[in-house]
């Protein structure tokens, strides 16, 4: 049994889609879908109910939290995951998730590929145990078994990076996380704020799970750069902007011929 999981937070556009695409091509695979909500306030629930998803809310988000929230309201042994903003595409999608971990009983995971460093590890076959963090689970487009999840929950006392830290954890025990060959789409687009928020809680999670500590001379060359590449971005833009401004100005002097066809 598959259960699909979606985490959402005012995503109804995103969310409508990505519903509409999973019960329109995958419905043979999929047994039940859920989405784990964050109190939105923009018709979410109204959108998942319009194709018969379950609608969960959590309160008191974090990252583990969640996780694990998703995992007690899945009811299938396989449980996929996804964000609102991402999407399956390969059309065997769910039948190659679901081959592999009847094929591997010590398979605590799989990653579905997306971007570029998925494609080059998968066909380097860098797998989990030499690079958790770009082989292993992350927490849209992947699927983990429930039973072992049961026995090594995630940790909710991790900021973010969940999805590597229970990589680590499980790998330790002797389980296993392997790629699945299909692809999944991902499309995200964060205010100024939102990725300021993402991006303390990614140097907490950096410490905290892979030991990493950024020292204020990177924060300061940071600022630093940012400023520079800003004004210089900047300068860019509006020069590139004039240009084609004189160009429209000269098109419409002399406009090249028409092609008849």
């Amino acid at each position: 049994m598959i259960s699909v999981v979606i985490r959402n937070k005012n995503e109804a556009k995103d969310l409508e889609f990505l519903l509409f695409n999973l019960t329109n091509r995958y419905s043979h695979a999929i047994d039940e879908i859920i989405v784990v909500d964050n109190e939105s306030t923009d018709g979410s629930e109204r959108v998942t109910k319009k194709f018969n998803a379950r609608f969960e809310t959590i309160k008191n988000f974090s990252y583990g939290g969640s996780a694990n929230f998703a995992a007690e309201k899945a009811k299938g042994d396989i449980v996929v995951i996804f964000s609102a903003h991402s999407y399956p595409v390969s059309p065997e999608f769910f039948d190659v998730i679901k081959e592999k971990f009847d094929t591997n009983k010590k398979l605590a995971g799989v990653r579905c590929l997306h971007a570029s460093n998925d494609y080059r590890n998968y066909i380097l076959s860098i797998d989990a145990v030499k690079d958790p963090n770009k082989s292993g689970l992350i927490f849209t487009g992947s699927a983990f078994r429930k039973k072992i999840w049961e026995k090594i929950p995630f940790n909710d006392k991790v900021p973010t990076f969940e999805d590597k830290d229970w990589t680590k954890r499980v790998l330790n025990k002797g389980y296993q996380i392997e790629f699945a060959p299909v692809i999944f789409a991902y499309e995200v687009s964060r205010t100024k704020a939102q990725a300021y928020f993402r991006r303390t809680n990614d140097l907490l999670g950096n410490y905290q799970i892979w030991h990493r500590e950024i020292k204020v001379r990177q924060a300061f060359n940071n600022v630093v750069a940012t400023f520079l590449n800003g004004s210089k971005n900047l300068f860019l833009d509006v020069y590139y902007a004039i240009k084609f401004f004189f160009f429209v100005l000269e098109f419409k002097k002399k406009k090249p011929g028409k092609f008849e066809y």
